[in-house]
């Protein structure tokens, strides 16, 4: 439930609205007076009907304009010469809601039907729901509440507007942060690692070429500094994203198995459907699922083999990559920055993602993302 500025909630309010304008219209009615004794009683309850049925403005505008209509037909037929204030609340509304052409409809024909009622049922014809200056006022008072519910939209659709800029505007900044980050990782990290790997090269070619023993502790330098260089470009890869570097997608993902088979582990591809028509966002996140996937089993699975399945349907497509590692049920891994980021990617576009161990052993990562190729 929605709240004001001062904390109240919008039913409260819906709910004071509606009171005061029956109380309103139940208050000018009895002091009016009735042109027929009889229909005093249905008349009340006329009025108070339809001031309360503003209560359920927001929630249904539509089903309030009709219920506030046939109640001002109904006051005018009980003899009630009443301005139909709860009508003109429902056409505000109904109007800020976005039903423009449902308010024009219901009015025209509320109108039609005032008409005839004060001709077929009344002593004076000229006694009008809206007022009692004819047609020209009666017209007046609906452009009038039509007038201010529309103005009353424009500025929510602006304001809406403007809150969503914001959050692009924040969203950008953070890419932009996020760019400027890796480009300085980029500028002094890979620098330094470079520095202590080559420094490490030399040392173990010049220990080799002597004929001395290669330390150990130097050997760990040396593969140490290029496991750092490895992963410190594949995190910075996932990070930078601009036009100097074009996007992977579903394209590039052959290549990325077959990178992974040098590194000793068998991997199999199998994609199938149609290829054309994927958006942007889900041709770069389907790249990122397999590789974030392949580096995952590479690293920590102790896996040999793994299988990469991409299904590109009619409204979707899906990814599944499966190994052969030491995964269970009964010890499943704690998720990384890797799956966490992975989740993150594929909920932002609307899909679903599963990664848990299999029961006969090994991972399994399941990921669906629409496809809406009208795009």
């Amino acid at each position: 439930m929605g709240r004001g500025q001062l904390g109240v909630p919008a039913g409260v309010r819906d709910w004071a609205v509606a009171v005061g304008v029956a109380a309103l219209l139940v208050g000018t009615g009895l002091s009016g007076g009735s042109s027929t004794g009889a229909g005093d009683l249905l008349g009340v309850a006329l009025l108070a009907g339809g001031g309360l049925a503003l209560a359920a403005v927001r929630r249904a505008p539509r089903v309030v304009l009709v219920v506030t209509g046939l109640c001002a037909v109904g006051c005018q037929t009980a003899g009630f010469d009443v301005l139909a204030v709860s009508y003109l609340v429902a056409v505000y509304g109904a109007v800020r809601a976005g039903h423009r052409a449902t308010t024009v409809a219901v009015s025209l024909a509320t109108l039609v039907v005032l008409q005839l009622t004060a001709l077929v049922l009344q002593d004076e014809p000229v006694r009008r729901a809206f007022g009692r200056g004819g047609g020209v006022l009666e017209i007046a008072w609906l452009i009038a509440a039509f007038a201010a519910g529309e103005a009353v939209r424009q500025a929510e659709r602006r304001a809406e507007e403007a809150e969503r800029t914001r959050e692009e505007t924040a969203r950008r900044r953070a890419d932009e942060e996020r760019l400027r980050i890796a480009r300085e990782l980029h500028d002094s990290l890979t620098h330094q690692i470079s520095v202590i790997t080559v420094q490490a090269d030399v040392a173990v070619h010049v220990a080799r070429r002597l004929g001395e023993q290669v330390p150990e502790a130097m050997l760990a330098i040396q593969e140490a500094g290029r496991e750092a260089g490895r992963e410190l470009r594949a995190t910075l890869e996932a990070l930078r994203d601009d036009d100097t570097s074009p996007p992977r997608g579903l394209d590039d993902v052959p290549e990325l198995v077959e990178r992974s088979r040098t590194l000793g582990l068998d991997a199999a591809l199998t994609i199938d459907g149609r290829r054309h028509g994927i958006p942007a966002a889900v041709d770069r996140t389907v790249y990122r699922i397999v590789q974030e996937a392949l580096t995952n089993v590479a690293r920590h699975a102790g896996a040999t083999s793994a299988v990469v399945r991409i299904d590109c349907l009619p409204d979707s497509l899906a990814v599944r990559v499966d190994d052969d590692g030491r995964a269970t049920p009964a010890a499943a891994p704690l998720p990384g920055l890797g799956l966490l980021g992975m989740r993150e990617r594929v909920t932002a576009l609307g899909g679903r993602l599963r990664a848990e161990p299999r029961d006969g052993g090994g991972f399994t990562v399941q990921a669906e993302l629409p496809v809406d190729r009208t795009l």
